[in-house]
């Protein structure tokens, strides 16, 4: 954040108008240039942007969609907001991504009941697409990408977020561009998106904001033609996206040039393993995390120690992630067990995210490697 997103907020708010209205259609243009696709609509968050794709897709209640439970809460959140169910497939052993082998079983057991797939693509990380977007079109079911993570990824095929029937970016404070809460669908899906469009601000039907300047004498008419919901994006929120939009390269590569360093630093200590894509880290990785994972077999300590002692000398970490079939509400409503996804058990039991932003300073980013380096060689297994 600078100078730049502070006077494009002053600017909003001189000019009267806080809510949604131009520079949110303008944030939703800029996407549309640069992902070339017709449909981009602004939202509160990549969490509505989801439930908004799900219940536009009329996908139906009681049905099946497949996920990795190796994610975020919102994943499988909104699932449920639809009275759907979401049927976890487990992820790829030497990746955090959903593994499109178990994805093909699954779906041939279970077909008559699955209504979707959501693949989400960890820490920005896009692997296995082609594969998944082919099994959703010969099984005739809509690929829903959660791309909270994947801006902005230009795969060969395309970027992140438009592989799929329709993507789904966040804009939340520590993603790669941010407007502090906010999410924007992608789609190809005309229909689709004008039932977004109708659902994302309680169910009306017109552009609610263009009402108040047009000059004809009836324009405050509207009606309310479906149960909607309140998850339009400010234009306060979108002027600081455009502005982080302008900067998505920038930001990009020195989130890249970190990676490159962290794993230089890394790649010849067999007590971590790096992330997955860490051969390429210029392709199909916008690095909004960077994963490592313990091997515990090398060192004295484990996994837990190791963040506590990282946590001691002031490098701030975390974990992503602790899958779902290990919360409460899965758990307990789906009778699942830890053992149930062994690949995903087994990546949360041994990971740890180290601090990867654009203002990370050089300093800052060797004394993170140092004390890595250094804890792993005091505690290393001889």
């Amino acid at each position: 954040m600078g100078k730049e997103e502070e006077q494009a907020v002053v600017d909003v708010i001189r000019s009267g108008w806080l809510t949604t209205g131009k520079i949110a259609g303008e944030f939703e243009r800029d996407f549309r240039g640069l992902l070339n696709v017709p449909q981009a609509l602004a939202v509160n968050s990549a969490t509505a942007g989801l439930h908004l794709t799900l219940k536009g897709l009329e996908i139906p209640e009681e049905s099946l969609v497949l996920t990795t439970p190796y994610t975020f809460a919102a994943t499988g959140e909104v699932i449920r907001f639809v009275q759907a169910h979401p049927l976890f497939v487990d992820t790829e052993k030497d990746s955090f991504n959903i593994d499109p082998s178990l994805l093909e079983k699954t779906i041939s057991e279970n077909k008559n009941r699955i209504s979707a797939v959501l693949p989400v693509h960890i820490a920005g990380h896009v692997k296995g697409m082609r594969e998944i977007t082919a099994l959703g079109k010969d099984n005739k079911l809509p690929v829903i990408e959660d791309a909270a993570h994947a801006f902005p990824v230009a795969t060969s095929r395309g970027f992140a977020g438009t592989l799929g029937d329709a993507g789904v970016f966040s804009f939340y404070a520590t993603k790669p561009i941010t407007t502090g809460e906010g999410g924007m669908v992608v789609t190809r899906n005309i229909r689709l998106a004008e039932k977004i469009r109708i659902l994302r601000l309680h169910g009306i039907d017109r552009v609610v904001w263009d009402r108040y300047r047009s000059k004809e004498p009836a324009n405050w008419e509207y009606d309310v033609v479906d149960a909607g919901y309140k998850y339009n994006m400010t234009d306060m929120a979108a002027a600081i996206g455009r502005v982080q939009f302008r900067k998505a390269d920038l930001l990009y590569k020195k989130r890249v040039a970190i990676a490159q360093t962290y794993i230089k630093a890394f790649q010849e200590l067999d007590y971590l393993k790096l992330p997955p894509g860490w051969e390429a880290p210029e392709h199909n990785h916008a690095w909004h995390l960077f994963i490592l994972r313990v091997n515990e077999q090398k060192l004295t300590i484990s996994r837990d120690d190791f963040i506590e002692k990282l946590s001691e000398r002031g490098v701030g970490i975390s974990v992503h992630f602790k899958p779902l079939h290990l919360m409460s509400y899965y758990r307990q409503n789906y009778g699942l067990k830890p053992e149930h996804f062994p690949n995903a058990l087994r990546h949360f039991q041994t990971c740890f995210s180290l601090p990867i932003y654009p203002d990370l300073s050089e300093e800052q980013i060797s004394r993170i490697i140092n004390h890595v380096c250094d804890i792993g060689s005091s505690y290393y297994r001889l």
